[in-house]
């Protein structure tokens, strides 16, 4: 036995992202007295400005979207009760396709090497208990959640921990869900296209591979207000536009996949640290 409080390090790629898949988690568990530490790897610079303005077009500033979206991550963190936040601070790589994505410093073009050398030096002062980050195709795509898992495993390797880790998902039925919804709340919105609704279609996980299933419910009133901080990028946050019970309805429970495990524990599981208190 030690006197060490068990922790939760959360690996997102952007500011926002720890509220959208792992903001109940982040919330219940701090409320249970587990230390949460949240590793962002990017400065989010590839965001929307003031006043919406798109990366690329004239009057967006890298930099100062990159700064007031710290100043909101700071926002969500104090919502959520994380004990610890750790920037890497790499510049956002923005979307597949995206000059951005080549530029030099960006976290696409930082070597794997690099990137987990650093948190895995995070990982040895933290120690945690639970790992959590994005699958190998970063659950939809996004190069800076593809490199964030890539570092995270990593980092893993390059230390002596064995941590339970898990891979954010959705089950395949929420997914579909979550469609229907998107068109309740946008009824402009158009059909997709036959390629795009079958790459939807294989986003997430069928319902009987996810193996864990945690219930975030009475937590999902901090997750909207952790998504709601980040308010400079309130035009791309769906979820916002439900409002609050819808969103408790959808939101509150959060699924993974385990994919290392010392404790034995059985799965299906309803607790990231089932097998550790």
């Amino acid at each position: 036995m030690t006197d060490r409080p068990l922790t939760l390090m959360a690996v997102h790629a952007h500011p926002d992202d720890e509220a959208t898949g792992t903001g109940g988690i982040l919330a219940r568990y701090a409320a249970e007295g587990i230390r949460t530490v949240l590793v962002t790897c990017t400065d989010g610079g590839c965001g929307d400005g003031p006043g919406g303005v798109k990366p690329g077009d004239p009057g967006h500033d890298p930099a100062a979207v990159a700064s007031m979206r710290r100043r909101e991550l700071e926002a969500s963190c104090e919502v959520l009760k994380i004990s610890d936040l750790e920037m890497l601070d790499y510049a956002d790589s923005g979307m597949i396709g995206w000059p951005s994505n080549d530029a030099p410093g960006s976290f696409w073009q930082t070597p794997v090497e690099e990137g987990a050398a650093r948190l895995a030096e995070l990982m040895r002062h933290y120690r945690p208990d639970v790992v959590v980050t994005y699958d190998e195709n970063g659950f939809y795509g996004h190069p800076d959640h593809i490199q964030a898992h890539r570092i995270t495993m990593a980092a893993l390797e390059m230390t002596a921990l064995t941590p339970k880790v898990y891979w954010t998902t959705m089950p395949r039925s929420m997914m579909r869900r979550f469609g229907e919804t998107m068109r309740e709340f946008q009824e402009d919105m158009p059909e997709p296209d036959p390629a795009e609704a079958a790459a939807m279609a294989e986003i997430g996980l069928p319902d009987d591979e996810i193996t864990t299933w945690v219930d975030a419910t009475a937590f999902s009133g901090q997750k909207f207000d952790a998504l709601a901080a980040h308010a400079s990028q309130g035009e791309n946050i769906f979820f916002l536009r439900m409002g609050k019970e819808r969103f408790a309805e959808f939101m509150g429970m959060e699924t993974f996949v385990r994919v290392k495990d010392a404790t034995g524990a059985a799965v299906p599981e309803n607790d990231l640290f089932a097998g550790l208190r």
